[in-house]
């Protein structure tokens, strides 16, 4: 299983291959662009755990670590600059939480990478959905309770196995405990889409205490399903805090 994805914009071979092979040991996927426009329609497109850019690009590769400040999707993204210069490293510091600098090698991208490492993994927790089957009770403002199963469940939200219908906007409380859990979690949610058989659920309020138990909870199942190498890293990167070069946003 891969940790997560990063989207690499470089139009260098060498610096492509540089990338591809680290992030490859690091079990992290990547979608190679070698130009500015469709970088950003990939941002538009796809939802990714880091974005790497090369300044190389020119001016316009700045508009890429906007572009990903901007999307929805992208704006906790862990972002990356490759600089050529120590002139090009400063202009953009402050649009890049991490910046790799040239000459690059195997172990001046890793010396990066790694302490980046529990950002990426947080960020893929964060969109992390987990297919898990549990009973799940929908409460309705004077209307009698619905009750049906899960599909997944991320931090966010849940789909839902239901035919009863119910309209996209509509405000409910979803009740449900999961496995090895004994309290059941409750929060105030969404419905954001309906198909025949299926929900959308996103949860728009849920107390603390059941939000770190939902964590909790995913987190170890995310770990169950990585890799041994991996998996120890997403321990340590769960017990400890990693420094960055910037400020990062968090919801």
């Amino acid at each position: 299983m891969q940790v997560g994805l990063a989207l690499l914009v470089s139009a260098d071979p060498v610096t492509i291959q540089q990338f591809r092979h680290a992030l490859r040991e690091l079990s992290i996927s990547s979608d190679v662009c070698q130009e500015v426009p469709a970088a950003v329609g990939l941002l538009n497109r796809r939802k990714f755990d880091a974005v790497i850019v090369d300044l190389q690009l020119g001016e316009q590769s700045g508009a890429i670590l906007d572009e990903a400040r901007l999307s929805p999707s992208n704006r906790t993204a862990v972002t990356f600059a490759i600089c050529g210069s120590a002139a090009e490293g400063t202009a953009f510091r402050k649009r890049s939480e991490f910046v790799f600098e040239r000459p690059l090698s195997a172990g001046s991208i890793c010396n990066i990478l790694k302490p980046a490492y529990g950002l990426i993994l947080r960020e893929r927790r964060r969109y992390f959905r987990c297919p898990v089957s549990i009973p799940v009770t929908i409460l309705r403002e004077s209307m009698q309770e619905v009750r049906c199963n899960s599909v997944n469940i991320s931090e966010g939200g849940m789909a839902l196995s239901t035919f009863v219908p119910l309209i996209p906007g509509e405000s409910v409380r979803v009740q449900f405990t999961v496995p090895d859990h004994k309290v059941p979690l409750l929060a105030e949610s969404t419905i954001c889409w309906s198909k025949t058989g299926h929900l959308g659920v996103r949860f728009v309020s849920i107390s603390d205490e059941h939000k770190s138990a939902l964590q909790l909870w995913l987190s170890r199942k995310l770990e169950e399903m990585l890799p041994a190498f991996v998996a120890g890293q997403f321990q340590r990167a769960e017990s400890c805090s990693v420094p960055t070069s910037g400020d990062r946003e968090h919801d």
